[in-house]
């Protein structure tokens, strides 16, 4: 089932890029002779017009052929020569480049909207609590060397009862907590069940005073909590909240992929922060366990970081083509194909190359 989520996922994401060149190269009045879904061999096709819609055997993601957009394609002395890729003028062959990258945003925006609509998980105010869903109480941060530390529990653990001789707890509502274990019998051990990953654990912590600066008599665990839980939000909420969230998510995404490259090179990369098709297909179906707001998050962000490497000014890549482009533009003349060919052969053998250093990591971390 993972593979067939990954798969989905993968060709919605591509399909989505691809056709915002499709629309934007229609609109540029450049000749489109196919729309593909999957990669040939051709399974099926229709044709509509000038354009063929085809249905290909290979279902991992699809393409768009507009006409003289490949240097093989012949367009000299044609009719249509004037509908060429490269004929056209070059801020819309930039256009038809930009314009993938902005579909896969525009689509990450749409689906961070939509989870935003459907009600994720988020800390909530006590005014929250009576209209959310799934409400829990969740250890939000862990002092060092604390009490709560020394005892196992972790930020993210969910607690679903505390008890103490024949005295139980199971309010959402952190104050009650926090008044719970400070009880007057302050040696007596705490037992803790708790929600971590899909498991319910139980620890022992014995509150302590002093770990509270502010309040130094209290027995504390040394630990920061909140009541969390699923509130959907209105539509126009969603909408404003999902663009808000986009930006956030694409200039935290942005700043690591610079950092990132810039650790390429120096050499100082740490592969371990990233993962290849193997370990998105992991998170694809780890994701999918928690619900579909949690897959369409995921789904959301990986789209924004296809957008963001295609913008990169690396040939074989979008950024790449629009660079030449660019280049074009400013010497006025076109780059010779050769030299279009050596450079883009380069820089898939370097991307072809960094996806199997990932992938085989990605692998080692699976088995190893």
């Amino acid at each position: 089932m993972t593979i067939i989520l990954f798969i989905i996922v993968l060709v919605a994401l591509i399909l989505v890029h691809e056709f915002g060149h499709f629309v934007v190269a229609k609109l540029s009045k450049m000749r489109v002779d196919e729309f593909g879904i999957g990669y040939p061999p051709r399974a099926w096709a229709i044709k509509k017009g000038e354009t063929e819609y085809s249905l290909n055997w290979l279902p991992f993601g699809g393409f768009v052929k507009i006409y003289g957009e490949d240097e093989q394609d012949k367009v000299e002395g044609t009719d249509e020569t004037h509908r060429a890729f490269g004929s056209r003028p070059r801020i819309l062959q930039a256009l038809v480049l930009v314009a993938g990258i902005g579909m896969n945003l525009l689509f990450a925006y749409i689906l961070l909207s939509t989870t935003l609509a459907l009600g994720t998980p988020r800390a909530l105010s006590p005014e929250e609590v009576s209209r959310a869903t799934e409400v829990q109480l969740f250890v939000a941060e862990v002092l060092p060397n604390g009490p709560a530390d020394i005892a196992g529990i972790k930020a993210g653990d969910a607690i679903e009862r505390a008890s103490y001789g024949d005295n139980t707890f199971s309010s959402v509502v952190p104050e009650e907590f926090t008044t719970f274990i400070s009880h007057d019998t302050k040696s007596s051990p705490l037992t803790l069940s708790v929600l971590r990953d899909g498991k319910h654990i139980q620890l022992e912590v014995t509150p302590k005073v002093g770990v509270v600066t502010k309040d130094p008599t209290r027995p504390a665990l040394g630990i920061a909590i909140a009541t969390a839980g699923v509130l959907p939000v209105s539509l126009t909420q969603a909408f404003t909240e999902g663009a808000q969230l986009t930006w956030e998510i694409t200039k935290q995404t942005g700043v690591g992929l610079w950092h990132f490259f810039a650790s390429i090179a120096t050499f100082t990369a740490d592969l371990s922060q990233v993962s290849g098709p193997v370990g998105i297909a992991g998170a694809v179906g780890s994701a999918s366990s928690h619900g579909i707001a949690a897959l369409l998050s995921l789904t959301a962000i990986i789209s924004i970081n296809l957008a963001l490497i295609n913008i990169l000014p690396l040939p074989a890549l979008d950024g790449g083509r629009l660079l030449f482009v660019i280049i074009e533009a400013i010497i006025r003349r076109p780059i010779p194909a050769s030299v279009g060919r050596v450079v883009n052969t380069l820089g898939f053998a370097f991307l072809l190359l960094l996806m199997v250093v990932v992938t085989a990591h990605d692998l080692f971390k699976a088995f190893v």
